[in-house]
């Protein structure tokens, strides 16, 4: 849904690096008539093209599957916004998907005199300020947006790019940067390019006033999260004067409510400009085609001079800032220092090498002294680096009777020990071994591949890929000299100290909706430009089944069953142990899985395994599900036995310890409460209360009296117990699978004879008779609403049609849900409906429907999706596309590695035997809209549906709901099970 983010990438990307030497050189190389540039040694084998006009292209070949991830960057954010319309660049991102002349029209020649008058109307807009004279101008507004639409093709780019296969479209603004995303199939490049040349080459601004109220509903919704209040109160402290904290992204509420057309057309002019702008592709492709083309399609474009938005240097900070934030949510506490920018390429790395010293998830300063100690719930670090300064934030949450204050103190004492230098050296070399785990495991997705060479892009503009490339080895250079060196210098009193507090916010100033009359939406018209890009020529892609009978082989490893598929590309394994048992099984096993990562064995204290692990860069984990439990052990191959030889050790001979119990307890307490301070969590237990009833997965647990009755005895004989239950070893790694099987046999504890599971309590969907509200308070300017409605048992052969139907009602930002709510009618940011599946074969379907609006638009809201579910608008040229993205989908789709098993395993759960899209490949195309126009009267239509709604009793009365069915309000207490 375009949505802003935040963009903390993992490695490669997370900051930029000293200068590095020897193996790593800039070489220059000549194919297909184009010269690029390219750095030796690089994993990613990235090449750098400059194109006449000065477009930065940048590839990186990977030939995993047949599918590109594109990203199209423009080095401008909110840090360019002119200082009187901030949010112009977001405005903008979202325009980009509006068309030009040649697509998003029925007839340009007689929209356009409408465009401009909508122009110049949101000109006098913009500079008046009588409220009465506003609202007619607005009334106007509404009326000329009304006639204009009538010839606008609303989301014909999204049509047009679900046509061709593409998936995640989407795009973000954040400070520096506004970025465009698209995956693509590999033979859709043509097709991409035309859409993307066209795009870009002169945007219209149609269908504004609707969009732009999808723009105030995303900014009140930040309104309504407490941690983003939280990141925007700690840039303004931070930087006084640099836009970094003095223009948010989304734009301050007056500028919202005051946008100029003409302002944002300025923008565009000034910014995108080919100069200032990257075409990234990673993936399978052949670069001297794509760049050829690229050229092609894109030699319009003409090179500007760009005016970068020039830091002002801010003042040091010599001593604590304090400053407080109020919300419903549950506390914390943040320590935010203000750094040198990422362009320092030495302080850069220094600072993610300390980053990691401090949190590194397993056996940084924090990870042991605070949290395997449990002496806060939680504690961690992170960084913004951008360009100018670099954010560095240590963060942790109280755990129950402990104050912020003592949360503060505990995190300012890990800085001393930092400052102090009593950590460890050799951590330093543990941090760059598992470095170079993230690196590989980061080069097998086209997506961070894509990401990091955008991020270096828009920091500077990729001259420094050599230093990013060198990145772990700079890392390696790294001393403990350095380091203290490095932190008493920067990490001392000069930090912004941001208190969360639970308390309503009285400053808080919503932006009002204005009245809108739904717009034509035209589903079924089509540009004659979409008409030739469909033509276009694809060379077809051949869809690849699963045999599970020849691609996963099988094996023992004891008297264990074993499934095996071999690692051929990389030094990765990963290693599965699966019960089918869970929570519902036993409810304590959750908690047991919990409680292991604190406890140390007769040999090993819990600190030293975490550090064991972290030094051979491996890692394990229990999820206990809800009818499952998988435990997993990760890592270098050369590190296997050391690492399963381990985890056994500590499954095995972990010590019962009442005093960890007690502080885990105490802990769980806290997030239990935190929870219910959490609008997400309620509104998920919420669904499970209305489709389960009172007893549901969701509060399936522990009440808090038999929490605290819980012996750490008990707990500690269930871990020792676990291998005892029957369970399947998955592995997927380079070894051999007779060499794996006689590794695991070898090393993990396998019984001659396995224990009978417990026997596990069911849950039951229920059946809507009659239609109900299930409703529960929450301080907040939205409100959220969900629809729930449990359908008939599963049928396999009803998997292509219910695929289809989703595509074409609710599952994406070309659906009819999304034009309806959102385009047409302007009553969300957030919507969605779907028929799901179900993951068992005993399993009901369920019908879900979601929109996030304002609380005073509900009942609008409400009423948009009732008739959406209740008579599914008919669009021939809406269904065609929705088949043809699901037929590329599945052409292009590439289920490898481990996937492979887990695909097995789900499609036994359902009672399969088969790769179940071969079926559905087949059916598609005899699929017509009379399938999925049945499949909605039989199990849509007319039913009655549990209402969620989530919501401020002072903004939305529950006695208003009655219109919907008999009103339900629904306690902390009842959602929670505690």
């Amino acid at each position: 849904m375009r949505p802003f983010k935040l963009f903390l990438f993992l490695f490669l990307t997370a900051t930029l690096q000293i200068s590095a030497q020897g193996r790593y050189e800039w070489k220059e190389a000549t194919s297909g008539g184009y010269t690029y540039r390219y750095v030796t040694g690089d994993p990613m084998q990235a090449r750098y093209y400059t194109l006449k006009n000065g477009l930065t292209v940048i590839f990186s070949v990977n030939k995993k599957e047949p599918r590109i991830q594109t990203l199209i960057g423009i080095r401008a954010g909110s840090n360019s916004d002119p200082k009187d319309h901030t949010g112009l660049a977001h405005y903008l991102e979202h325009l980009l998907f509006k068309g030009t002349a040649q697509y998003g029209s029925l007839d340009w020649a007689k929209e356009k005199p409408y465009l401009d008058q909508i122009e110049g109307l949101y000109d006098t807009y913009n500079q008046t300020t009588d409220p009465e004279l506003r609202k007619g101008l607005y009334r106007q507004i509404d009326s000329v947006s009304g006639l204009a639409a009538k010839y606008a093709i609303a989301n014909e780019y999204d049509k047009m790019m679900s046509n061709m296969g593409a998936q995640g479209t989407n795009a973000h603004t954040w400070v520096e940067e506004t970025v465009y995303e698209e995956d693509i199939p590999s033979n859709s490049i043509d097709k991409f390019l035309s859409v993307q040349a066209e795009r870009f080459r002169d945007p219209q601004f149609r269908i504004f006033h609707t969009e732009l109220e999808a723009v105030y509903e995303e900014k009140n919704r930040g309104l309504d999260n407490d941690g983003r209040r939280m990141y925007e109160k700690m840039l303004e402290t931070l930087f006084p004067t640099h836009n970094y904290g003095q223009q948010s992204t989304i734009g301050t509420v007056e500028h919202l409510k005051n946008p100029s057309l003409k302002a944002i057309r300025k923008f565009y002019n000034e910014y995108y400009v080919p100069n200032n702008m990257a075409i990234i592709f990673a993936g399978d492709f052949d670069p001297d085609y794509v760049i050829r083309r690229i050229d092609e399609k894109f030699s319009y474009m003409q090179p500007k001079p760009v005016q970068e938005y020039k830091a002002p240097v801010e003042a040091p900070i010599t001593a604590p800032i304090v400053k407080e934030v109020f919300g419903p949510d549950a506390e914390n506490v943040n320590l935010a220092f203000r750094m040198p920018g990422a362009l320092d390429t030495k302080n850069a790395v220094m600072l993610t090498v300390i980053s990691q010293i401090l949190s590194n998830g397993k056996a940084g300063l924090l990870d042991l002294n605070l949290n395997k100690q449990q002496k806060v719930l939680g504690a961690g670090v992170s960084t913004l680096p951008w360009k100018d300064y670099t954010v560095f934030a240590l963060s942790g949450r109280a755990k129950q009777g402990q104050s912020l204050d003592e949360v503060k103190d505990l995190l300012l004492g890990q800085l001393d020990i930092l400052r102090k230098g009593e950590f460890d050296e050799t951590l330093i070399t543990a941090i760059v071994n598992n470095f170079k785990l993230y690196e590989i495991q980061g080069l097998e997705s086209n997506g961070n591949r894509a990401n990091s060479l955008m991020d270096a892009f828009i920091k500077h503009r990729g001259e420094n890929w050599l230093h990013d490339v060198a990145y772990i080895d700079d890392m390696g250079k790294v001393t403990k000299q350095q380091i203290v060196a490095f932190a008493n210098e920067y990490l001392v009193d000069n930090y912004v100290l941001l208190y969360k507090r639970k308390g309503e916010d009285k400053d808080i100033e919503k932006v009002d909706k204005p009245p809108i009359t739904p717009v034509e939406v035209n589903r079924d018209a089509q540009s004659e430009f979409l008409r030739t890009v469909s033509a276009m020529p694809a060379t077809p892609v051949k869809p690849q089944w699963l045999d599970y009978s020849k691609d996963i082989q099988k094996g023992k490893a004891g008297h264990a069953d074993m499934l095996y598929v071999q690692n051929k590309d990389n030094s990765l394994f990963r290693l599965y142990y699966r019960f089918d048992m869970g929570a519902w099984s036993n409810k304590k096993l959750p908690l047991a899985a919990q409680y292991l990562q604190f406890l140390g064995t007769d040999k090993y204290s819990s600190e030293e395994i975490s550090k064991q692990f972290y030094n051979i860069a491996c890692s394990f984990n229990i999820a206990a599900g809800s009818e499952e439990t998988t435990i997993s052990i990760s890592g270098l191959q050369e590190n296997f036995d050391k690492a399963v030889e381990l985890f056994d050790h500590l499954l095995l001979n972990c010590k019962a310890d009442e005093a960890v119990l007690d502080g885990f307890r105490n802990r769980i307490l806290k997030q239990r409460a935190d929870n219910k301070l959490n609008k997400g969590q309620i509104l998920n237990g919420l669904r499970s209360y209305a489709t389960y009833g009172p007893r549901n997965p969701f509060n399936n647990q522990l009440s808090n009296e038999e929490l605290e009755a819980v012996t750490a005895a008990e707990l500690a004989a269930l871990l020792h117990d676990l291998p005892a239950y029957r369970h399947t070893v998955i592995y997927y790694g380079p070894q051999s699978l007779s060499a794996a099987s006689a590794a695991v046999k070898r090393l993990h504890h396998v019984p001659s004879s396995f224990k009978a599971y417990p026997v596990a309590q069911q849950f039951e969907k229920t059946t809507q008779a009659a239609s109900k509200v299930y409703f529960a308070d929450y301080d907040m300017v939205q409100a959220e609403v969900s629809w729930v409605r449990n359908g008939n048992p599963y049928d396999p052969s009803h998997t292509a049609v219910v695929n289809l139907f989703n595509n074409y009602f609710g599952g994406g930002m070309g659906s009819i849900v999304f034009q309806t709510i959102r385009e047409s009618k302007a009553l969300a940011y957030s919507t969605y409906a779907y028929y799901a599946a179900p993951n068992k074969k005993n399993d009901r379907y369920a019908i879900m429907a979601y929109v996030g609006s304002q609380a005073d638009k509900v009942n609008e809201a409400i009423a948009g999706m009732n008739e959406l579910l209740n008579a599914l608008p008919q669009s021939e040229k809406a269904f065609e596309t929705a088949r043809s993205s699901m037929k590329k989908d599945i052409e292009t789709e590439r289920i490898t590695q481990d996937g492979i098993i887990f695909s097995y395993l789900s499609a036994q759960k359902l009672g399969l035997d088969k790769d179940i899209r071969k079926s559905v490949y087949e059916s598609i195309d005899k699929l017509t809209f009379d399938d999925i126009k049945q499949l909605h009267q039989q199990n849509i239509a007319g039913k009655p549906y549990s209402y969620c709604i989530l919501a401020s009793e002072s903004r939305l009365k529950p006695e208003d709901l009655k219109q919907y069915g008999e009103v339900q309000k629904v306690s902390l207490e009842e959602i929670f099970g505690y």
